[in-house]
């Protein structure tokens, strides 16, 4: 009966949610409307708003904000709550800034990343959240815009980065990498069974300019039987590089540490990932923080001293539902893991 109302609470509040949304996407500060929308479909939004329904108030931390399609959802959910929305792309923040405005100061945005959280927090005055939500992954606006660099569909700069601002760009990793740290990369970070092959491929076409050329190039390397199943050949290659470019997992580590360890007692914490390598680590550091780093062996009991921090809600990842997916066909790989701070 409580999921069940909760669930009833959520498609209420969702279409107060797209009603605010509507009207606020149709034009800017100035009354016109803008020339370009950051308009992503959130994903798993009402498991993500079950997940959280029965948290303290308080100070709910995206830490991948986007284009607020989470974030305004739960705002409207949790009226007594306020919102700290982290990204690393401008264009998703300034999205969100209007998509937000409706809130008004409960809502602060930060253009920064997830190895800065910590100090964000800190800033921020908050050195307890009540929840924390993760949405991984590239999202559909970044996807879409061929000058982002992350299709593998159009031709485009090698570019990938979140951050447009600062970093290195996929021209200098697929165009300076030895073969074998490239062959590395494309394992560690997609478990690409071609990885090798397609190093090598990558270092005798150079230099490589743009993104067709590199998919033209990571095509011809895959078998034939291969490229006639699994989708795009190039798919697992881009997801890779765009990691590396990022440096996505080693940001995310730290990120989750520190969430975790800001969460207040009751507060939950949310994570959807869209690939293995992600959720390997997302499980790790929930099982961390579910065990205290027990290091004794199972069923025996705990001689090490550790204190668990949190408890495990799901023993599973949660799956997008076949309708979602039949909506939204890159929701398909989402996989949503959720902890409660002990």
């Amino acid at each position: 009966m409580k999921l069940m109302t909760a669930r009833r609470r959520s498609r209420d509040r969702r279409c107060e949610v797209d009603r605010i949304v509507e009207e606020d996407n149709q034009m800017d500060n100035s009354g016109r409307v803008p020339a370009e929308n950051f308009q992503h479909q959130p994903v798993m939004l009402d498991e993500v708003l079950e997940s959280l329904s029965d948290i303290p108030e308080g100070a709910i931390l995206d830490a991948t904000v986007g284009g607020a399609g989470h974030a305004a959802a739960l705002m409207a959910a949790h009226p007594d709550s306020n919102l700290i929305g982290i990204d690393r792309d401008p264009d998703a923040l300034a999205a969100a800034a209007g998509r937000l405005s409706a809130f008004g100061d409960r809502v602060a945005l930060h253009h920064s990343e997830f190895g800065d959280l910590g100090l964000v927090l800190d800033e921020a005055g908050n050195r307890q959240i009540s929840a924390f939500l993760f949405d991984l992954g590239v999202s559909s606006p970044q996807l879409d815009r061929v000058e982002r660099g992350f299709s593998y569909r159009h031709a485009g700069p090698l570019d990938m980065r979140m951050d447009q601002t600062r970093g290195r760009t996929a021209s200098e990793v697929v165009n300076s990498y030895r073969a074998a740290d490239l062959a590395s990369v494309l394992y560690r970070n997609s478990d690409e069974r071609y990885a090798r092959r397609i190093a090598e491929a990558i270092v005798a076409a150079r230099p490589i300019t743009d993104t067709a050329e590199l998919a033209e190039v990571v095509s011809s390397a895959i078998p034939a039987p291969a490229r006639r199943s699994g989708g795009h050949p190039a798919k697992r290659t881009f997801q890779a590089i765009r990691i590396e470019v990022n440096s996505e997992l080693e940001q995310l580590a730290i990120g989750l540490d520190a969430a975790i360890k800001r969460l207040r007692p009751g507060g939950r914490g949310v994570v959807i990932s869209y690939h293995s390598g992600e959720d390997r680590l997302v499980k790790v550091r929930f099982d961390r923080a579910v065990t205290g780093g027990c290091t004794c062996p199972p069923r025996l009991p705990c001689g090490c001293g550790a204190v668990p921090e949190a408890v495990a809600l799901r023993r599973r990842a949660l799956r997008p539902g076949e309708t979602e997916v039949e909506s939204n066909p890159r929701a398909s790989s989402a996989r949503l893991r959720i902890l409660e701070r002990a």
